[in-house]
């Protein structure tokens, strides 16, 4: 099953692959690397609306986008209709393409919140906070994404997601797993199927896609698109591997030097964006899904660790991964 464009209310996508909105992770260095590797489109890591109703400077700096990093997908997070709709304005005002409303985070201070997987509890405040995203986006598509349910045996995702297309939602994507599981244990994809089905919008499939076998799965279910989340959090290239895969076709990908040069490369630019120290610590976040599979990578992550001085944890990299 080969990989097609996309679009998404009017936003064109040049394939249906995906990268998800992961906190702390998909940020502008890295979208940026995954949309050069194959990506069509984006999403960022989620930000509060609340956070950006009481102008809280870094979730404001975090709607800001980079030239070059479309289409991108903004994602925000709330369970107030105002704070969701002014967070929506702000997106747009700062560039983005899609405004995306998170429907499916089971971390508990999100829900304590009333956002994330709260939302899924109560169909009448899920809609109110699609419709007040959509009345303050105007033109600019609106999607939401969500889980297939909050515990296993009780499927809530194709209810959800035909209300989020009365609202307006110009897409859905579908975590095929229960909040109960977090990103752990098997993926529900009769209750994706059954999601696809329940619309006419395009529904996007997620969990656990590292490769074109798991993928196709959720296309097999009826899905329009993937979203990759952790397995391209290491590996930008991943959807190239993936679309080349899906169309049939053998992948040459980059041996562990050119991966390593790669993540030297994002570690540039974190740098770039946030100044050296905080953009090492940035770094730290992905550095093992980058190395994971190297020889000794346990030790060369445990010296990157313990290091706060750039240049000297660089050097180090380039010294051992690159040589």
């Amino acid at each position: 099953m080969p990989v097609h464009t996309l679009n998404i209310g009017g936003i064109s996508c040049r394939n249906n692959l995906l990268l998800a909105p992961m906190a702390g992770i998909s940020d502008a260095p890295l979208r940026l690397l995954c949309l050069r590797g194959g990506a069509g489109l984006v999403f960022a890591e989620m930000v509060s609306a609340m956070a950006v109703k009481y102008e809280n400077a870094r979730s404001v700096r975090m709607l800001g986008l980079e030239p070059g990093e479309h289409p991108c997908a903004m994602q925000i997070f709330g369970g107030d209709g105002e704070a969701v709709a002014l967070a929506a304005r702000a997106a747009i005002a700062g560039g983005a393409d899609i405004v995306d409303l998170n429907c499916g985070c089971p971390v508990p201070k999100i829900v304590r919140s009333g956002a994330g997987v709260a939302l899924m509890r109560d169909e009448k405040k899920f809609a109110l906070v699609i419709r007040a995203a959509v009345a303050a986006a105007g033109k600019t598509p609106v999607t939401v994404k969500t889980r297939v349910g909050l515990k296993k045996g009780t499927v809530l995702a194709p209810r959800l997601a035909f209300i989020a297309q009365e609202e307006g939602a110009c897409a859905v994507t579908v975590h095929g797993r229960y909040a109960e599981a977090v990103h752990s244990g098997p993926v529900d994809m009769d209750a994706v199927a059954a999601t696809c089905a329940s619309v006419k919008i395009p529904v996007m499939g997620n969990g656990g896609i590292c490769d074109a076998k798991t993928g196709r799965a959720f296309l097999d279910a009826g899905c329009a698109g993937l979203m990759i989340g952790r397995a391209a959090a290491g590996d930008p290239l991943i959807f190239s591997r993936i679309a080349a895969e899906l169309d049939g076709e053998k992948y040459a990908g980059p041996d562990q030097r050119a991966k390593a040069a790669l993540f030297l490369e994002l570690l540039d630019m974190c740098a770039a964006r946030y100044g050296e120290e905080p953009g090492l610590m940035r770094s730290r976040k992905v550095l093992g899904y980058w190395i994971n599979g190297f020889p000794n990578c346990a030790h060369i992550r445990a010296r990157f660790m313990a290091t706060n001085d750039f240049h000297k944890a660089r050097n180090l990299l380039k010294s051992e991964l690159c040589s």
